[in-house]
């Protein structure tokens, strides 16, 4: 029913997490109606993505290919004492965008998930290990979600550094109930972190 060029990348664009069949019709329809520069852009911007993106091979966060490393780990400026331990690139972002953290940071590559057959051996657990004893760090901070994923995932790191005898602090980064949030409307494993992590005021 509908032109194949067209179906064609509705078709492309539905493969998207996230993206249903009529949110990828609209997408499409929207670049359809839309100045042709806006699809030649984005048809540009993705023809040398792969190639141009690379990982840190000492933090595992993205990079440009023609960087050695991460620039928020070759920067001076950083403090390489302190490690902070994320599942994923984009969280490192979300870090940044506090302006509060200076140390550098190590990306595991997801979280253990027996369910979708990741186990700690597909993480950089190992690499983190390492790094520890090469960047002589005094601190490593957990940083996974609050899901049981990253719950596991940052218990069982816990239990992997204390068995290194490395001397290196290890902390979590602090749970609570967000501002705004009724108790009620709190989730159970929120109010539990809320609990734990109480402060004397």
């Amino acid at each position: 029913m509908l032109p194949e060029a067209l179906q064609s990348v509705i078709d492309t664009l539905g493969r998207l997490p996230g993206v249903g069949a009529r949110t990828a019709e609209r997408y499409a329809y929207f670049l359809l109606k839309s100045d042709p520069h806006i699809s030649q852009q984005i048809s540009a911007s993705l023809s040398d993505f792969h190639s141009s993106i690379k990982t840190c091979p000492v933090t595992f966060a993205l990079i440009n290919s023609d960087q050695e490393h991460s620039p928020l780990y070759s920067d001076p400026s950083r403090d390489k004492s302190t490690i902070l331990v994320v599942e994923e690139p984009l969280d490192v972002l979300a870090i940044e965008r506090t302006h509060g953290y200076k140390g550098t940071y190590h990306v595991l590559g997801g979280v253990i998930s027996p369910i979708d057959g990741i186990g700690p051996d597909q993480l950089k657990i190992r690499e983190l290990i390492k790094r520890i004893t090469d960047d002589k760090a005094k601190e490593v901070i957990i940083a996974t979600n609050a899901s049981v994923e990253g719950e596991s995932t940052a218990i069982f790191l816990q239990r992997q550094l204390k068995d290194a005898d490395l001397d290196v602090k290890v902390t979590r980064l602090a749970r609570g109930i967000p501002i705004g949030v009724d108790l009620e409307y709190a989730d159970q494993i929120t109010l539990t972190h809320a609990l734990e992590g109480r402060q004397v005021i």
